[in-house]
């Protein structure tokens, strides 16, 4: 236990002084296998490979074709136009909210959440600029829309932690839908209240907007779709997932396809579109991979095995270990959907057969196992650090938010899942 945590300090120190998890991830995993008394190299070249490789194989196809879905949303301006349209309601008095409910639009739509932060990063530096709320804001109503309740809580959300628990509980991506909608009303207003407390705040102290060393802005090329026509690829894709059950990976393909149909005119953009597309994928995945790789490090020393049968073990029933054992590993891994697809594949087959055995929903645990993995953004979270480097800001600037927003808030959401499964409410 003092090895793995001692490799997770070291883990969450080097990611906060922004050094890349490609090559921290196996210092963290070596600083495990010694303190654990492993043989170092079999460590790197079977756990760790092993634990990256899976993961790559298991999901580039999602992640590939989500990036592709948002890139190409992005280059044809589809997804401008639909921040844009939401914000324009919105108003600029409310560029907090704006940017929230982009986000949350295109996460729910199946946009790679890697492109929602490029796409909304411009967006947000208009908004704010308009309403002089300060840049430190930016980060956290980011993460507050993509990453926490249209990621895990929202039923029927087109993301990869939302498609995870279906391999391994026999579920579908609506599972739950009463818990999921209550939990993702918890992080969407409570973090909401949170943010405008913070930019009030800021604003008191007389901290307005400064312009970012590189200006940003969303200009348009004049050539921007109708609105309509922007929002259908995101429509059809979780309709397609959610009602007539077609494969997510299907439903990404038709989005790509339409969004190519739609916007025709913007052919000359699709290649460079399909390259970056691609590009950003296996940034995704091998980032990610690597994270898993430290967890599959983990998971093979020799104190695993206690840990989870503890976990298994644990007072307050399966839901609390599927939770705590989820939120702990996505922790340790720096990443939601690596966390999950180590504990799901280290305890899912239990996990499932103790629900059948007990006359359990297995919804449940899909919806709890979700919500608990994105209740985790610790320091040298893959995703943050992505934030952080568009953004141009810093953990001093802005992790406090984000702890409460990307981690506070959706633990308390977690424990009502938990609560609500109690009840019956699902």
């Amino acid at each position: 236990m003092f090895a793995i945590v001692i490799g997770l300090v070291s883990l969450m120190i080097m990611a906060y002084l922004g050094w890349s998890i490609l090559w921290i991830a196996p210092i963290a995993a070596s600083i495990v296998a010694i303190l654990s008394g492993m043989d170092i190299l079999e460590a790197f070249t079977s756990d760790f490979m092993t634990g990256f490789s899976t993961f790559a194989r298991d999901f580039f196809p999602i992640f590939l074709f989500g990036a592709i879905f948002g890139k190409l949303m992005e280059v044809t301006g589809s997804a401008r136009v639909v921040a844009s349209f939401l914000s324009r309601i919105v108003g600029k008095q409310r560029a907090i909210l704006g940017v929230l409910l982009g986000a949350a639009i295109l996460t729910y739509g199946g946009v790679s959440l890697f492109v929602v932060v490029f796409v909304m990063y411009p967006l947000a530096i208009n908004l704010f600029r308009e309403a002089d709320i300060s840049r430190k804001v930016i980060p956290g109503t980011i993460v507050l829309g993509a990453f926490t309740f249209t990621m895990t809580a929202l039923p029927g959300t087109a993301q990869v932690q939302n498609y995870i628990p279906t391999e391994y509980f026999d579920t579908t991506m609506m599972a739950a839908p009463i818990m999921g909608i209550v939990t993702g009303l918890i992080m969407a207003v409570g973090g909401y209240f949170y943010l405008s407390y913070r930019a009030n705040k800021l604003t008191r102290a007389g901290e307005g907007f400064t312009e970012p060393k590189s200006k940003a802005g969303t200009e348009s090329n004049g050539n921007d779709p109708n609105v309509f026509l922007s929002f259908l690829p995101l429509i059809c894709v979780v309709l397609l997932i959610n009602i007539f059950d077609v494969e997510m990976l299907i439903a990404l393909l038709v989005g790509i396809i339409l969004t190519i149909v739609l916007n025709w005119k913007a052919f000359h953009e699709f290649i460079t579109a399909l390259n970056d597309g691609a590009k950003g994928a296996v940034t995704a995945v091998v980032n990610t991979g690597a994270a898993v790789g430290f967890g599959a490090v983990v998971q093979a020393s020799p104190a695993f095995p206690a840990i989870k049968e503890a976990l298994l073990n644990i007072k307050g029933g399966l839901v609390i270990s599927d939770a705590l054992a989820t939120q702990l590993l996505a922790m340790i891994t720096g990443s939601a959907s690596g966390g999950m697809n180590i504990t799901l594949n280290a305890l899912g087959s239990d996990y499932y057969q103790q629900a059948m055995d007990m006359g359990m929903n297995p919804e449940i645990l899909h919806r709890i196992t979700a919500i608990a993995s994105g209740a985790s953004i610790l320091p040298h979270n893959g995703a943050l650090l992505t934030v952080f480097a568009i953004t141009g800001l810093t953990h001093k600037d802005s992790y406090k938010d984000i702890f409460f927003v990307g981690l506070l808030i959706p633990f308390i959401a977690t424990i009502v899942g938990i609560l609500m499964s109690y009840v019956g409410i699902v």
